[in-house]
């Protein structure tokens, strides 16, 4: 049986009563050792074993043997921790005994070793049956003193000073036993402050680990003591412990340095190479001279989080405005028609057709602004690229006969993650656009659908062969009401991204020529 087998047997001896009996072994192997060299080397000349050299030394040589085989114990066995703890003390006080009586008596000075004996006991047993091994010892030492007495001559005297180191024996148990109850109660203090402390490390380090936003603990030398993966990635570099923070960015660094002077909390902005903006908030440590804390934010993603904020507000409020406009339009179209009907005033059937178009373009923006309301309302389901673009194609072709030939399909299938109608709608936005600015020859559009070479995602490729579109509005293709097309809403291609952004999708325009190139990227796999 292994140690660690044993110890879940015995779970009362934990590994620090074991370990201190340990040492007290080492201890009762340093003893017999001197005790046996000392009746080898220098035999009669000293004080031990003066009564009976020939008893002394056979006692110190079992003592050896036995202290060497509880040692052994210790290591192939550490089982039932109290009976070997009483065990060795039995054989400690039985030994001692016996050298002391081969030794003139309690006057050779081995009794102080009793004394040690039940002080050690006690403190490696936590104190448990010191008592018992201190009336052990005085049992002994008085019976070693009557049969000296019966056998020997004795001076009276020595009953008095045996009672008196008897007296010593209880008295450092008990001294043995207050202190072990101190000793237990701080270590299994310190083991529960020690389980707090490290609970609350492994939760202040999963909580740096994912917090969005960056942290840096830097000395006061310069260098990075801890950090997460967000502030290496906010400066756009590899961030490692003892790296100093010039390594990372210099401007960081000399602004470091700046605010060390003061050592008051402090925020300010900082700007990459590329432009990208990081807020830096400095905070001082508890005591001088400690590390300090800096932390990092994007300042574009609050500011998209903002924006998102604002939008989804404006967003319940068009929805809302649309259901309460839907009505008195629908009424004002219905009323134009009749009275182009009625009239036969060329002037007045000219105006009621252009209050007529003009209610059907209103009701179109107000279509799409409920559309927008709904991207929330995403189911997403497995869909063969295949199947449903020949039917999107179908439903195309009776809106503009020509897609059926302008449209060119490249080879490729693959399933994707989507909510149908909201990739319906995506798609709808942008073959219709494309077909709007390609040319007019076969194959102008072009639908792929493919692995990403990035993760496991699949990517759907819509281009075409026109203009394009310019600098200047590569940056305003998404946002809201923003159109190059007369007849346009601008809310077109802002759907489109909600929709995809809704699915866990994203939509983006390619840097490529010639034409127009999107790329809708979603989760799904390939078709075998």
């Amino acid at each position: 049986m292994n140690t660690a087998e044993a110890r879940r047997r015995e779970p009362e001896a934990i590994d620090s009563f074991w370990r201190s009996l340990w040492f007290f072994s080492i201890y009762r192997l340093s003893v017999a050792i001197l005790f046996l060299a000392a009746v080898l080397i220098f035999g009669d000349t000293i004080s031990l074993g003066t009564q009976d050299a020939r008893l002394f030394g056979r006692v110190a040589s079992l003592y050896l043997l036995a202290a060497v085989g509880f040692l052994v114990s210790l290591l192939l066995r550490p089982r039932y921790f109290n009976l070997q703890l009483s065990v060795q003390v039995a054989a400690d006080i039985l030994a001692l005994t016996v050298m002391m009586f081969a030794s003139g008596g309690q006057k050779s000075g081995i009794a102080v070793l009793l004394l040690v004996v039940v002080a050690g006991a006690g403190l490696v047993g936590q104190g448990r049956m010191t008592l018992f091994y201190a009336a052990l010892a005085s049992v002994a030492m008085l019976l070693e003193e009557s049969w000296r007495a019966l056998t020997r001559e004795a001076d009276p005297a020595d009953f008095v000073r045996t009672g008196m180191i008897c007296i010593a024996f209880f008295g450092t148990a008990i001294i043995a036993r207050l202190l072990a109850r101190r000793v237990v109660a701080n270590e299994n203090l310190a083991r529960e402050r020690g389980r707090q402390l490290d609970e609350q490390l492994r939760i202040s380090e999963r909580i740096i680990r994912d917090m969005d936003d960056g942290v840096l603990v830097v000395d006061a030398e310069g260098r990075v003591r801890l950090q997460n993966l967000q502030a290496g990635a906010m400066l756009d570099a590899s961030v490692k412990d003892g790296q100093t923070l010039a390594t990372l960015s210099t401007s960081l660094a000399e602004r470091f340095r700046h605010w060390q002077q003061q050592k008051v909390e402090v925020v300010e902005m900082l700007r990459r190479q590329d432009q990208h903006q990081l807020r830096i908030r400095y905070l001082p440590a508890a005591e001088s001279g400690g590390h300090s804390l800096i932390y990092l934010e994007d300042m574009e993603k609050i500011q998209a989080q903002a924006q998102q904020m604002k939008l989804a507000a404006l967003g319940r409020l068009t929805a809302n405005m649309a259901h309460e406009i839907r009505n008195p339009l629908a009424a004002i179209s219905h009323a134009a028609e009749l009275l182009a009907e009625e009239e036969r005033d060329p002037l007045h059937q000219r105006l009621g057709r252009i209050i007529h178009d003009n209610t059907q373009r209103l009701n179109r923006l107000v279509t799409e602004v409920l559309e927008l309301g709904r991207r929330d309302r995403a189911q997403p389901e497995t869909l063969r690229w295949s199947a449903f673009l020949s039917g999107f194609l179908d439903e195309l072709a009776l809106h503009d006969p020509s897609s059926a030939r302008r449209v060119q399909v490249a080879e490729g299938d693959v399933d994707l993650q989507f909510d149908r109608g909201h990739l319906y709608r995506v798609l709808w936005n942008l073959v219709v656009n494309a077909l709007r600015h390609a040319s007019a020859d076969d194959g102008a559009v072009r639908l792929q659908a493919r692995m990403s070479p990035i993760g496991t995602a699949v990517e759907v490729l819509v281009s075409d062969d026109g203009p394009g579109v310019d600098e200047p509005s590569r940056s305003q293709v998404f946002e809201p009401f923003f159109t190059t097309h007369g007849a346009g809403t601008g809310l077109g291609l802002y759907i489109a991204r909600e929709l995809c952004e809704a699915n866990g999708a994203s939509l983006e325009l390619l840097d490529e020529a010639p034409g127009a190139h999107f790329r809708i990227r979603a989760e799904g796999t390939s078709c075998r």
